[in-house]
C-alpha cells in the first residue's frame, strides 16, 4: 500500500505555472511565449532538488533507524 501511495505521488504531476507576479507581466508582453515556457520549465527543475534532498535525508534517517531496531532486536 505504501508502494502504490508513494508511486502516485512521485507521477501524478499536475501541470503548473509557476511564475511571480512580476516575471509573469513582462513575459506575457512577449509574442509566442516561448520564454514564458522555458522560465517555467526552469522554476520547476529548481525546485525538484530541495525534494530530492529532503527525501534522501528522511531515507538515512529511515535505514539508520531501522538499522537500530535490527541490532536492538538481536
Amino acid at each position: 500500500m505504501l508502494f502504490i501511495t508513494i508511486f502516485l505521488i512521485c507521477f501524478a504531476v499536475v501541470p503548473a505555472e509557476a511564475q511571480c507576479s512580476m516575471c509573469r507581466a513582462v513575459l506575457e508582453t512577449e509574442e509566442g511565449g516561448r520564454a514564458a515556457k522555458g522560465i517555467n520549465n526552469g522554476i520547476i527543475y529548481l525546485m525538484i532538488f530541495p525534494y530530492l534532498l529532503i527525501g534522501g535525508v528522511g531515507y538515512a534517517i529511515y535505514r539508520s533507524r531501522k538499522k537500530a531496531r535490527l541490532q536492538e532486536n538481536n
